[in-house]
């Protein structure tokens, strides 16, 4: 060691040290990854202590003025966290000594090796334990040891995956002639694996674990980690995670310290594979540190990314707590590339917005015209991903939705039930109707009942009560009857909680089954759904009670076990409308305030002129996107009111809001005289306008 040091001063003194500090620090770099330790570094993460020879103890050495100089803002930022340090960490520290990271910048390390000494350490992939001491002779020149020595010809990765039938396969070729870098190998499992059925894939990681040569080339791994090219270390620990290695084991966190460290080498190629790591792994300190670090790289880098799958990944992985600037360059950066977005590139925007919880109108609009006007063939997970991103928005686009629906129904006989299924309740969940696709669905269930089983009709029931399909449908009674048989078919097996979702959606569209309803009002049923502290159980059976004493139901009786009470429904009183029905009818003595009703109802404004009243103040979540059709529970509401024997009268929010005053006035009036059994001339109405 102080030989080789010795020489590489006496070069600095004679003047060579520009032409040779790059080498240095390179070997210096390489020695310090590659010095012996005193036990065996595992898998798991055994014992082991690293040497405390440090290059900045030497005498002379000018080290750590020249390191200190060019090291980059983000190099101080991953430089303490590349230290292993006790507790907090995502894994195991019992037992470990501290490592400590010689942290050079990359500009400072090229890739090439050159040595002006006689003896010096190398890492020869071939040789056991990865280390071995190699004479050079003066004569012999640097290349030629470098290609015979230092540069073995690699396996690649393509090749492994190719001649490889499993993953033992290739732990088996690392075996016999281990290869740098090891990160082939792990790249190369990840690809094989990508191809066998999941029950394959299952027994191929147990192999793979248990495999003598699988510690070997993990601690292979861990030591070439800080040499290697940095989009190899990314590809083995993107493969690393795919495969199932524990995240808490030493050799991750360790390849993600390195990859802190490292981070200043990331290309616009290296964005993606890091920005993939980070969406796959759950979080920890480190990964955290990783994002936190990906953040600065990209708000640096933005405008300089040039392939849009690239931006894309990057959205997805920075988080929904980054800084609303830098959501902002991701999306203007989306948006100068807009001309440029493939139809793939727009599926994957939906995913990527609501990754980042950035809604962005401009873009969403444009992107949904483009899946919309290639809907075609889209497979069932990305229409899903689509749906599912527009819901994490709050975002409504009628004609993608309509879209939507009307190829699936164009093509249902290429479906399986579970994906229509999963497709209704994406579609419930926006608020959408889909009318041509749930016809198409009621008059298969009516045709075939036993395709049907208890978790599609727990689903399918929540779906048409929810929006209130069945209320005009042709085939409405047969629908429902069908139904009810095959719940009541399996009556034994169904679970107390489904047993009340089926319940509580036939009662939303007024069927109660005879004998579904007077199972689930058994005292025991009752008592067991009470005791799970559910509210939404709470809330159903006051549902049920109410529609029991309301609705048509003579022949059943009321829930006779007390029920906890629900909350008060909130009041929020719209004072332009009460204004404008003062107006209307003379003063607010003639009309009431938000009436508490029986069942937990209520109104905003009643009053009586032949009958009573009731005005209802209602959101646009009470209808069905893009129509005026009533919701389930809403509809419910209605006609329960009706029973009661109010006339309802809606007045649209977004509507009223609108409106000057006068206008306002002429509206309501037009509501009230479209009463039908009330005569204009029994309505005597006042107005100041």
């Amino acid at each position: 060691i102080l030989t080789t040091l010795k020489l590489f001063g006496s070069v600095s003194v004679a003047g060579k040290m520009n032409n040779k500090a790059s080498s240095f620090l390179w070997n210096l770099r390489q020695f310090s990854t590659l010095i012996p330790r005193d036990k065996t570094v595992g898998f798991c993460g055994p014992k082991f202590v690293y040497s405390n020879w440090n290059p900045r103890n030497h005498p002379g050495n000018d080290f750590d003025n020249r390191i200190q100089s060019s090291r980059s803002s983000s190099t101080y930022l991953f430089q303490d966290a590349f230290i292993f340090k006790s507790g907090n960490d995502g894994f195991p520290t019992k037992g470990r000594s501290t490592l400590t990271v010689l942290t050079v910048d990359r500009l400072l390390c090229p890739r090439r090796l050159s040595f002006d000494s006689k003896h010096s350490v190398v890492f020869v992939g071939t040789l056991n334990n990865g280390l071995r001491k190699v004479n050079f002779h003066q004569e012999v020149s640097d290349e030629d040891v470098l290609t015979k020595e230092i540069k073995p010809t690699p396996i690649s990765y393509q090749k492994l995956s190719k001649e490889c039938n499993s993953l033992s396969d290739v732990l088996d070729t690392f075996s016999k002639a281990p290869a740098f870098p090891s990160s082939n190998y792990f790249t190369a499992m990840w690809t094989i694996a990508k191809r066998m059925s999941e029950e394959q894939k299952r027994c191929e990681k147990q192999l793979m674990f248990s495999h003598p040569a699988f510690n070997q080339l993990c601690e292979h791994m861990m030591r070439e980690a800080k040499i290697m090219r940095y989009n190899h270390l990314l590809f083995s620990l993107h493969a690393m995670v795919k495969l199932g290695i524990p995240q808490n084991t030493l050799l991750v966190q360790t390849l993600l310290r390195v990859a802190q460290e490292r981070i200043n080498e990331c290309d616009e190629k290296c964005l993606s594979i890091l920005s993939a790591i980070i969406e796959a792994m759950e979080p920890c300190k480190n990964v955290q540190v990783l994002q936190a670090g990906l953040r600065i790289l990209v708000d640096q880098q933005v405008w300089k990314i040039k392939r849009v799958f690239t931006l894309q990944a990057v959205m997805k992985c920075i988080g929904k707590d980054a800084p609303f600037s830098l959501k902002r360059k991701l999306e203007i950066k989306a948006l100068s590339e807009l001309d440029r977005f493939s139809v793939l590139n727009s599926q994957r925007m939906f995913e990527a917005l609501a990754a980042m919880n950035h809604r962005s109108m401009v873009l969403l609009n444009e992107c949904s015209k483009i899946v919309t006007d290639n809907v075609h063939g889209l497979p069932f997970k990305i229409l899903i991903n689509i749906l599912q991103s527009c819901k994490d928005l709050r975002y409504q686009n009628l004609d993608l939705f309509k879209g939507t629906a009307d190829y699936v129904a164009a093509t249902y006989d290429i479906w399986k039930l579970k994906q229509v299924i999963f497709l209704l309740i994406s579609f419930e969940n926006l608020g959408f109707r889909p009318i041509g696709l749930m016809d198409m669905l009621m008059k298969k269930v009516v045709e075939e009942p036993e395709s049907l089983n208890m978790k599609n009709i727990v689903s399918i029931l929540h779906v048409y009560s929810a929006l209130n399909h069945v209320y005009k449908c042709e085939n409405k009674e047969q629908f429902l009857e069908v139904m009810a048989s095959s719940v009541t078919g399996c009556l034994h097996h169904i679970s107390s909680e489904h047993l009340l979702s089926v319940v509580f959606s036939f009662c939303l569209m007024n069927h109660f089954p005879l004998a579904l309803v007077n199972q689930v009002l058994q005292k025991d049923v009752i008592s067991e759904l009470l005791a799970s502290g559910r509210m939404r159980n709470v809330h159903k059976l006051h549902i049920l009670n109410t529609c029991l004493k309301l609705d048509d139901t003579f022949s059943y009786k009321a829930i006779d076990l007390l029920l906890p009470q629900m909350p008060s429904a909130p009041l929020d009183p719209n004072t332009k409308v009460a204004e404008v029905l003062s107006s209307l009818l003379g003063g607010e003595e003639y009309f009431s305030k938000n009436v508490q009703l029986p069942h937990n109802y209520h109104i905003e404004l009643n009053f009586e002129i032949s009958k009573e009243v009731a005005v209802l103040c209602v959101p646009r979540s009470v209808y069905c996107l893009g129509s005026n059709h009533p919701r389930g529970l809403f509809a419910m509401k209605m006609r329960h009111l009706n029973v009661m024997g109010f006339h309802v009268i809606l007045v649209n929010n977004w509507e009223m809001e609108q409106l000057e005053m006068e206008d306002a006035v002429t509206y309501l009036k037009s509501k009230i005289y479209s009463l039908e059994d009330l005569p204009a001339g029994d309505i005597n109405l006042q107005s100041t306008y």
